[in-house]
């Protein structure tokens, strides 16, 4: 029976364990800032990756829950919930714990979208814990769950030697940067896709090992 259960679900890690259990219930939070005013501007990037990877999956996130945008669907062994916190950046916490605390999900059930100043435009990078590496958002989700131990998807802004990192984070790319931020946002999607289906460890192997090269 457990053989027929693992092929059932379909997740795998490289080792052939099975890496969820039948019905989980997962979370992929995009982080931004909500209203017309921030939309696609480089803050917003964790936004704009889980719309597309909702739309890959026919859905919208837009039902009012917990405190953010949200939205539903099933892939691998259960549901996937997928949200846009609609407080400011520094205060995505809230609405990350109400609903982890509401479907009882354990920090490796998470993965948190965002952007990251450290990496150029066109680059992603997986992680399954960390710290908050200096971005807000992040710091705050760490702060209200009480542990670093959560999956987060960087997506590469940006920004060396920028002087007034607010003002570069909320304003929108340049138009040579575009076409790089769209196919960073492109990979991010394939990466959660793999997350959801294989795991952590294969979508960091597939990944992390050519640097989130688009």
């Amino acid at each position: 029976m457990g053989g027929l259960l693992e092929r059932l679900c379909g997740w795998f890690s490289g080792s052939g364990e099975s890496v969820c259990e039948a019905g989980q219930m997962r979370m992929i939070v995009g982080l931004g800032n909500p209203g017309a005013a921030y939309k696609g501007t480089r803050h917003n990037v964790g936004f704009e990756t889980v719309d597309l990877l909702a739309a890959r999956y026919g859905v919208e996130v837009k039902r009012r829950k917990f405190g953010a945008l949200a939205g539903e669907f099933s892939a691998g062994c259960g549901k996937v919930l997928v949200m846009k916190p609609q407080q400011y950046m520094n205060r995505s916490g809230q609405a990350v714990a109400t609903a982890a605390g509401f479907y009882k999900l354990s920090p490796s059930d998470l993965m948190v979208v965002t952007d990251d100043l450290a990496l150029p435009p066109g680059r992603i990078r997986l992680r399954a814990s960390g710290s908050a590496g200096g971005h807000n958002g992040l710091k705050d989700i760490i702060g209200r769950l009480g542990t670093e131990d959560f999956g987060r998807l960087r997506v590469g802004i940006g920004g060396p030697g920028v002087v007034n990192t607010k003002d570069y984070v909320l304003s929108r790319p340049a138009e040579e940067e575009l076409e790089a931020m769209n196919g960073a946002v492109g990979a991010a999607v394939e990466a959660l896709v793999c997350w959801l289906e294989e795991g952590i460890d294969a979508a960091m192997r597939k990944y992390n090992v050519r640097g989130g090269d688009v």
